[in-house]
């Protein structure tokens, strides 16, 4: 069953339009998540189905119901703020039960509502304290918790975890996937971090200028991006991008000559993509898919990023091109040193100069 499904949505302010034709469907129980830079409109589609903003145009439903006129009140949905927004007169109990005492609920409702979900937020022992004896990662819970209590259709997070600490954060996200397992709910997540998008959503929407780019779960959308903004976006450290003109026309895809390699080729795989000797096209290789070899194209290691597990050495060609390379199990830095590296040709993808994917 469908949670929410959004047809031919526009959002305009004056003569700007930040929602340009945005449709999609998010299935009952799905994790949701809008990703993209900061004013790609990935907070407005948010308030938009909240009913906090106006649609300009189409149509909104959530279960099948059309909300696109509808009070927020009337949605069956509840939000997440980045900021806690609690009452600091009030305790943690007071704070989660406000929105059933607004709605005239039974005390005994309102009791067992409250305790049902600090004990699945694991606040049992915090009801009686303000927000000011609470930590962030606290504060967040209580304000998690405030949206348990309304049993909504659908939650609705933005940005919810920008406040705290990184190590905090990593905790957070995975006691937000915990919860939407235990829940079932339908969730829908804003967040400009693509880490966060990755690990959350059961299906990510990458958002540019109010244009949805591409959906899909989050390993379709890092293995087969359908543009250079996606692949860019999704993948930490982000995808190399390397330019080049294609040489050569193979049985199975192209070889391309990289600028500032000294003529060095790499081989793509493209199953229908039509190029020609000579066209200019963007190559784009995952840092963890370069390796070093024999027959690779040469970089000179400027600086090695080393963590323990994995180390990253960033390297820049001689016509300043810059590339991130990965290497695992290895405590060699190569640092200052010319180094020649390259990637099988399934790995490597090929981008036309305005940014489309060619297969």
């Amino acid at each position: 069953m469908t949670g929410v499904t959004l047809t031919c949505v526009d959002k305009v302010f004056g003569s700007t339009k930040i929602i340009d034709n945005v449709s999609m469907d998010i299935a009952k129980g799905e994790f949701a998540v809008f990703v993209g830079p900061s004013g790609c409109g990935k907070s407005t589609l948010l308030r938009m189905i909240a009913g906090l903003e106006e649609t300009s145009a189409g149509a909104i439903e959530i279960e099948g119901r059309d909300v696109t006129q509808a009070e927020p009140a009337q949605r069956e949905v509840a939000m997440v703020f980045q900021s806690y927004a609690l009452y600091p007169h009030l305790s943690v109990f007071e704070n989660m039960a406000f929105s059933l005492r607004l709605a005239r609920a039974p005390k005994q409702q309102v009791t067992r509502q409250v305790k049902e979900a600090a004990r699945i937020l694991k606040i049992e022992e915090q009801l009686d304290k303000k927000p000011s004896k609470l930590s962030g990662g606290q504060r967040q819970r209580v304000a998690i918790g405030r949206a348990i209590v309304r049993q909504p259709k659908v939650f609705l997070f933005d940005e919810p975890l920008s406040n705290l600490d990184a190590e905090l954060r990593v905790q957070m996200r995975l006691e937000l996937s915990l919860l939407h397992k235990k829940l079932g709910s339908t969730m829908i997540y804003v967040t400009h971090d693509q880490v966060e998008a990755m690990t959350l959503a059961d299906k990510i929407f990458v958002l540019r200028g109010g244009v949805v780019q591409q959906s899909g779960t989050p390993l379709e959308l890092y293995d087969d991006p359908a543009n250079q903004f996606v692949a860019g976006f999704i993948g930490s450290p982000a995808m190399n991008f390397l330019s080049a003109t294609v040489s050569a026309v193979t049985p199975a895809g192209v070889l391309a000559t990289i600028e500032g390699s000294g003529g060095q080729t790499l081989e793509a795989r493209l199953d229908s993509a039509t190029l020609e000797a000579g066209q200019a096209v963007t190559l784009g290789i995952r840092p963890e898919h370069l390796h070093i070899r024999e027959s690779g194209f040469n970089t000179s290691v400027e600086m090695t990023e080393n963590l323990g597990g994995v180390a990253y050495l960033h390297s820049r060609l001689t016509d300043g091109q810059k590339i991130v390379i990965e290497r695992r199990g290895e405590r060699q830095s190569y640092q200052g040193e010319s180094i020649s590296v390259g990637a099988d040709a399934k790995h490597v993808l090929v981008f036309a100069l305005d940014g489309r994917r060619l297969h």
